[in-house]
């Protein structure tokens, strides 16, 4: 009897050291602390003097919506707060390597739109933006252009990356997000070599 408690308790205790080791870390804030799914934070950039946070911008080319996701010019600007879905919506914490939907804070715009980030490719410029008006939830083959992660640059520095695995059957680009600077010197959100190393904000 003893021998098959001892059994059962070693089993128990395997199971919750690999339950452990696959769980990812936690994103945390800049004061440390763990972002929560459905509150509200600024995307703000590590390096100083290049721009400021994440806001609406125009679309691309000579289309009027939707709207696009570029950074603030000025550093002092820290643009407007977004939200975090993960793509399980009961799990509270967001964590690193994990699907997650992106959504800007309620806001009246000149678009009739949501404010959720996807991806799209602009073929006139050859280019993959990030531009709002995705879907939130559903995830699979339908909303596979909707779904981001947030991965660690150093250990208190973060990326954004599109590498969706919301598909098992779908063929994704995995690529880092960073800036693209247009003509009139927009800078936006694009996929890139370059990756646009950022830090979070309680809003």
């Amino acid at each position: 009897m003893k021998k098959s408690l001892l059994f059962l308790s070693f089993l128990l205790f395997n199971s919750f050291l690999s339950f452990a080791a696959e769980t990812p870390d936690p994103v945390l804030d800049i004061d440390g602390k763990e972002i929560r799914a459905g509150v509200e934070y600024y995307i703000l950039p590590v390096m100083r003097g290049f721009g400021g946070g994440v806001t609406f911008g125009r679309s691309t080319g000579n289309e009027s919506c939707p709207l696009g996701v570029v950074q603030e010019r000025s550093e002092v600007e820290p643009g407007r707060p977004v939200t975090f879905t993960p793509v399980n919506p009961k799990k509270g914490v967001v964590r690193v390597s994990t699907d997650l939907n992106i959504k800007f804070a309620d806001a009246f715009t000149i678009c009739i739109q949501s404010n959720v980030w996807k991806l799209d490719f602009d073929q006139e410029i050859g280019q993959y933006f990030i531009l709002t008006n995705g879907v939130e939830g559903n995830p699979g083959r339908e909303t596979i252009d909707n779904w981001f992660k947030i991965e660690k640059y150093s250990d208190r520095d973060y990326k954004l990356v599109f590498c969706p695995t919301v598909c098992n059957t779908c063929k994704v680009i995995c690529k880092d997000v960073g800036i693209f600077i247009d003509q009139d010197k927009t800078k936006r959100l694009a996929l890139s070599d370059e990756p646009f190393r950022v830090m979070f904000r309680k809003a």
